[in-house]
């Protein structure tokens, strides 16, 4: 079996536009992984063209050789673009590769440790404003199971924030703390905002909902900054989505600077980069939670590897979509009534893909907002929730 060739489709997906690659090979096999990388999605295009004329009639199966002698010929390495094409491509190959022995990924990958991953909701509070309707959303999204809840409250918040603003800010969350109980997890997302005194005094002022964790909390290029905060921080702290590679991850580990390790198997390097970071994680006791409020093949991918890692503890989660997630491919996401989700036993990823149903839902430009007042997530009307219960 040889590539013959790679491809890349973009589909509309509100707040950005899925990119979802497809490995071509002479057998009639198609291999497929998703490299999404929020605003840039048309530089991850052109650089799986790049690796595209890179592999043609080379043997799919031949992961490891592959992605080793790309990384090693590539005078340019690292970073988010060229890694998150990278990562797509190792994926696309696992897939194609899994499919070719009609078998999941993780039979691959060491076989399973478990059935299920934890979950947690990211997007569940979209169209939220005041701290009633942030309650009235989390109990709508405890009634379809979930029993964690994510979310980034600091609006538009640059380094700093006052007293006072962030008295307002947490109004939300003492207000889903109070709706749901003690007994829901709740993750405080910080999107790499804050400066180091900034981080501590939030991460000392959100003590009182008892989150699992405080996430990113300082910008992702300051380990040292990133050491500060944890070791003056009563809550444990979080981060990994904007790292690239076992490189950055492994001083990140000797310096115990974080509770829980967050790569993206779309950006970080793929399944057997994340495996290998996974194992580093493990050797210092620190939990694996990665980074996935992405789409289908993302998802699905990540949970191959929950099957397999035993430090694997939580499961990052969109909620809600867009209306048309159902109908660009067969994902079923099985959701227990514990929080929990099913991993799926499909030949490969398990996915196939709509092509007609991608085609209605052309590239949109989806400028990011972290720093604007604008909620960047979907539209209350159009959100739709496209998990099952397990049997259906």
């Amino acid at each position: 079996m040889k590539i013959t060739h790679l491809d890349a489709l973009t589909v509309d997906f509100y707040r950005t536009n899925l990119i979802i690659v497809r490995l071509h090979t002479d057998e009639g096999l198609v291999g497929i992984a998703e490299a999404t990388l929020e605003g840039q999605e048309l530089a991850v295009q052109g650089a799986i063209a790049i690796l595209g004329e890179a592999v043609k009639g080379k043997d799919p199966t031949r992961i490891s050789q592959t992605i080793y002698e790309l990384q090693r010929n590539a005078y340019w390495r690292g970073g988010p673009v060229t890694m998150t094409a990278l990562s797509a491509l190792e994926m696309a190959m696992w897939d194609v590769t899994a499919r070719s022995l009609g078998v999941p990924v993780y039979a691959l990958l060491g076989g399973q440790t478990r059935d299920r991953v934890r979950a947690y909701a990211n997007g569940w509070y979209s169209g939220a404003v005041t701290p009633e309707d942030f309650a009235e959303a989390a109990l709508r999204t405890l009634e379809t199971g979930f029993r964690g809840l994510k979310w980034d409250p600091f609006e538009a918040a640059d380094l700093t924030v006052s007293d006072r603003d962030l008295d307002r800010m947490l109004e939300p969350v003492a207000a889903v703390r109070e709706a749901v109980g003690d007994d829901i997890e709740l993750f405080i997302e910080g999107h790499g905002r804050f400066d180091v005194p900034s981080a501590i005094k939030v991460a000392r002022r959100i003590e009182r909902f008892n989150p699992v964790f405080f996430e990113e909390p300082c910008p992702p290029d300051g380990i040292d900054a990133l050491m500060e905060i944890r070791s003056k921080s009563p809550v444990p702290i979080a981060a990994g989505e904007r790292w690239f590679g076992r490189r950055e991850f492994v001083p990140v580990l000797a310096r115990q600077a974080v509770d829980f390790i967050q790569p993206d198997v779309t950006h970080a390097g793929g399944l057997l980069e994340l495996s290998f970071i996974s194992t580093l994680a493990a050797t210092y006791y620190v939990p694996f939670a990665p980074h996935n409020p992405s789409g289908p093949l993302s998802t699905a991918a990540t949970l191959q590897l929950g099957a397999t890692l035993p430090n694997f503890r939580y499961l990052e989660i969109m909620a809600t979509d867009v209306p048309w997630r159902t109908e660009i491919s067969n994902e079923r996401v099985t959701l227990t009534d514990e929080g929990d989700i099913m991993i799926p036993d499909g030949a490969g990823f398990g996915i196939e893909l709509n092509l007609e149903a991608i085609a209605e839902h052309p590239y949109t430009p989806h400028p990011m907002r972290i720093f604007d007042d604008a909620v960047a997530d979907i539209r209350p009307d159009d959100a739709r929730s496209y998990f099952v219960k397990p049997g259906e």
